[in-house]
């Protein structure tokens, strides 16, 4: 056991990108099955947790290295302008695609229609990024001046196992609220179309 830790050791050295896959894969899963046992989920969904460990480790982990690395390329000064800087730029970048990324991509990974994706991320990025941008600059900002670079994933990975938590609660929600949501849009399509015609037969 011992020499498969030095091993891995080794090798996140020469590719710090697998330390946040690793943990990632970890703590997404752990975060969604907290989140069905909170909701009072008698029987847990282990396959949902599969999905989210499939999605945080090879989707989120790698896409958030790559934003942290450009974030320090850019500004590179370890002061604290710079970490708040880092931490507002992410809420108007990288935070909003992570979340539309999210709703769509575990969608996805249910099998649903390309269609039914795309609902799910209308109904539910704006209620999810109003609580993201209340939490995520303080965080950030945390990360950026006081954590070493090497170490930036694996904070926010830790950080990320509540908020995973709050996302999978957003992802649970009743599809019967989505599809009312949903179905409200199309009567209220259907129903200008609707006056549209009649308007043009009665002229």
């Amino acid at each position: 056991m011992r020499v498969i830790l030095v091993k891995f050791r080794q090798f996140t050295k020469v590719y710090p990108i697998a330390r946040g896959m690793a943990s990632y894969t970890v703590i997404w899963p752990v975060a969604s099955l907290i989140q069905q046992k909170i909701s009072g989920k008698e029987q847990l969904d282990y396959i949902q947790a599969m999905r989210f460990s499939l999605y945080g480790g090879f989707f989120v982990a790698p896409t958030l290295y790559c934003w942290l690395k450009c974030a320090s390329y850019f500004w590179p000064k370890p002061d604290l302008k710079s970490a708040i800087t880092k931490a507002l730029v992410e809420q108007v970048t990288y935070g909003p695609s992570a979340m539309c990324c999210f709703f769509f991509g575990i969608n996805l990974l249910e099998l649903k229609p390309i269609s039914e994706c795309i609902n799910e991320v209308k109904v539910k990025f704006w209620p999810t990024y109003k609580v993201g941008v209340c939490v995520w600059p303080i965080l950030q900002t945390i990360n950026f001046f006081f954590i070493p670079e090497r170490n930036r994933v694996i904070y926010v990975s830790i950080c990320s196992l509540m908020w995973t938590s709050f996302l999978a609660y957003m992802k649970a929600l009743e599809s019967k609220r989505t599809k009312d949501l949903i179905n409200i849009e199309s009567n209220i399509n259907n129903s200008l179309i609707n006056n549209v015609k009649t308007n043009n037969q009665s002229t």
